[in-house]
């Protein structure tokens, strides 16, 4: 197939150029193909309206004591002469209040249609509002990074103990004995953890995340209380355990029985004292004893 620049250099030759008024055709070097396969005569700078130099004005912007004269485009913004006083004023932008015609300015209006012209006076003051509202913002987006950083600390810290808590779980499950000291370490961690949960100040989804993540080391401070319930429970039942073997190492006494004391005989005094008659026997909580016991006399 024979070039494009070929057959347009055969269709522009001097041989087969016309023109209505008698003239030559156009150069090769002059034209150029659109997308769209059309033959169209190359734009230059010259042609192209978006070169054509709009003529700029001056205005001149007082803040406090000073002027600053500013050359702009007089169909640019209020916003845009805002950005470019932000330099020589120090002064952010966002912070600026520009005063026409005793009117204060809103940012997207442009300067022509508020018939601002060559020699303009505009006055610029600082926006304490904004200014205060813009820190308030700043404030606030600092607090929320804060705070999502430390919920992710707290969570990785909460995924941690978390398996350490199933394993101990997971032991007594299996009927494994839980040692007292783990489960008390391990609650005490996780209540630190709802210490530092309860000092982030968080809003909206944030929040939502804090919420969530006091339920869950909740949760796990409930498990830890059941296994400490469950070990005290199982020591109590080997204690008693141990104590009955003790006092019945044979094992012939029954849980609920009691020792059976061995009768003895009385004694020769106990015989004595129970042949005396009711009658010359002493009486209790008496305030005198009257003795009518007869002795025998020896000579």
């Amino acid at each position: 197939m024979e070039p494009m620049k070929s057959k347009m250099n055969k269709m522009f030759s001097p041989a087969t150029k016309f023109s209505v008024d008698g003239k030559g055709g156009p150069n090769v070097e002059d034209l150029e193909i659109r997308p769209g396969g059309m033959l169209v005569q190359k734009r230059n700078a010259e042609m192209n309206p978006s070169s054509v130099s709009i003529p700029t004005i001056k205005v001149r912007v007082k803040y406090g004591t000073l002027y600053h004269e500013i050359r702009i485009n007089p169909q640019a913004s209020f916003g845009e002469l805002k950005k470019m006083l932000a330099e020589p004023t120090k002064l952010l932008h966002l912070d600026q209040k520009l005063i026409f015609k005793n009117k204060e300015r809103d940012s997207k209006e442009y300067l022509d249609l508020a018939r601002v012209k060559d020699g303009s006076k505009i006055v610029l003051e600082e926006d304490i509002v904004s200014r205060e509202r813009r820190c308030v913002e700043l404030l606030r987006n600092a607090n929320a990074e804060k705070s999502s950083k430390s919920l992710a600390e707290i969570n990785l810290e909460v995924d941690k103990l978390a398996g350490q808590v199933t394993a101990l779980e997971a032991t007594a499950s299996t009927g494994g004995k839980v040692a007292e000291t783990d489960v008390d370490n391990l609650t005490e961690l996780l209540m630190m953890k709802l210490i530092k949960l309860d000092g982030i100040v968080a809003e909206g989804d944030l929040k939502l995340q804090r919420r969530l993540q006091v339920k869950r080391v909740q949760k796990y401070i409930g498990i830890l209380d059941m296994l400490r319930y469950q070990s005290s429970k199982s020591s109590s039942n080997e204690a008693k355990i141990q104590l009955q073997k003790q006092e019945n190492p044979i094992g012939h006494m029954s849980r609920d029985s009691k020792p059976v004391q061995k009768q003895r005989a009385p004694s020769k005094l106990e015989k004595s004292v129970r042949t005396i008659p009711a009658q010359q026997q002493p009486q209790k909580h008496s305030e005198s004893v009257v003795v009518t016991t007869k002795w025998e006399t020896f000579d």
